[in-house]
């Protein structure tokens, strides 16, 4: 397994030992004592999972202490542009944004830490979303950011997705108020 470190302190690309042969393919997409060896004591408390078609957009999405969840993503069939936007007010890169393709194919896991606002755009048809959560959901704990701010100036890589009415609403970036 290795682990890239990003210019987003604590985000973190997770590519994998992939094990392949004429069978099919093999992978831990987590162990916790491989994961502690590579300094990362994660616990987590809630799986979910989105099925979504080409041209969908979620997010930017993340929960308020004490909810505030940690997320370890990944796609399992098709591809996203998954992005993570550094929401911590004492961060040196407080409002800036990474991005990387995750697929099923490159298997690859994007490690998001708590204190980032996180969403993605489904790029193929029947995209299995996947993601582990070190905390549970809690409705009155969710806070958003508009996903097309124009502060943020994020390239989603897709024309006129198809996003939430939540999402729509969200506040820009310069309105918004970080909890962390």
């Amino acid at each position: 397994m290795e682990i890239i470190k990003t210019p987003l302190e604590g985000l973190l690309i997770i590519k994998p030992d992939v094990f392949e042969d004429e069978r099919g393919y093999f992978f831990e997409s987590f162990n916790h004592l491989k994961f502690l060896k590579l300094g990362l004591d994660l616990e987590f408390l809630q799986d979910n999972e989105s099925k979504s078609k080409k041209g969908v957009l979620r997010g930017l999405h993340f929960q308020a202490p004490p909810f505030a969840q940690g997320k370890l993503v990944r796609v399992m069939r098709g591809s996203v542009l998954d992005v993570a936007v550094d929401i911590r007010k004492d961060s040196p890169t407080y409002g800036k944004w990474e991005s990387i393709v995750l697929s099923g194919q490159n298997k690859w896991m994007y490690w998001i830490p708590q204190g980032f606002a996180h969403g993605f755009a489904t790029l193929e048809d029947d995209t299995i979303f996947f993601y582990k959560c070190t905390n549970v959901y809690n409705k009155e704990s969710e806070g958003s950011i508009l996903w097309n701010d124009p502060g943020l100036n994020i390239n989603w890589g897709i024309a006129d997705p198809v996003v939430s009415g939540k999402d729509h609403i969200s506040p820009d970036f310069k309105e918004f108020t970080s909890p962390f």
